[in-house]
């Protein structure tokens, strides 16, 4: 079940009780790191933020069609909002990633590639569209790209919501202030415009 937003604060004061506690220490050591590569994080937020840049790759990715493919005007101006958005919070994912001295992914809408017992294998981020369900919405025209459109994003966003969970349940993930913050954006945008699409959808079923 995707993570309720009144679940956040705790998060909140966790993040805010480390940063205080941070901070009281004192001046820094000259030899110390500074900046955000002083702050704390774990596997969990690198994964988390790799994961998603591919995430929203594909957000955008699709979001570009919707000129192309004859959808109404309200999810044009909606698409365009998603472009503009995660393809800032692409670089800025990016950005974090390389100032931790991660790996940076490039900003491909397919899966991450990922390492468990050692062995190397592609994932799907949660909510990711298949091939198939790609085809299908590329080949869709009108108000069936729109309908398709609708139905695969609110399942993309709420497989961001998932990501969003996942995150904040790992032990000691979440205290980067970058990576909070971050997050709970995420979480908050992304339940707002499920909400929307919702709306637009039924509007568009209640028009059949």
């Amino acid at each position: 079940m995707p993570l309720h937003f009144r679940a956040l604060p705790a998060v909140v004061l966790l993040a805010l009780s480390a940063t205080g506690c941070a901070s009281a220490g004192g001046r820094a050591s000259p030899a110390a790191p500074v900046g955000i590569a002083a702050m704390k994080h774990t596997p969990a937020d690198a994964q988390f933020m790799s994961g998603m840049i591919h995430h929203h790759a594909q957000a955008v990715l699709i979001a570009k069609w919707a000129p192309t493919h004859g959808a109404g005007a309200d999810l044009q101006r909606f698409a365009e909002r998603v472009v503009v958005a995660q393809a800032d919070e692409i670089v800025t994912m990016q950005s974090w990633l390389r100032d931790k001295g991660e790996p940076v992914p490039d900003a491909t809408p397919g899966p991450m590639r990922m390492k468990m017992a050692g062995i190397e294998h592609d994932m799907l981020m949660p909510g990711m569209l298949t091939e198939a369900d790609l085809k299908q919405l590329d080949a869709a025209r009108g108000v069936a790209f729109d309908t398709l459109f609708l139905t695969f994003m609110i399942r993309h966003h709420e497989g961001a919501l998932d990501m969003v969970e996942t995150l904040f349940a790992a032990a000691g993930a979440g205290q980067d202030e970058t990576v909070f913050r971050f997050a709970s954006d995420v979480f908050a945008d992304q339940t707002t415009e499920i909400r929307v699409m919702q709306q637009m959808l039924d509007a568009r079923h209640a028009k059949r």
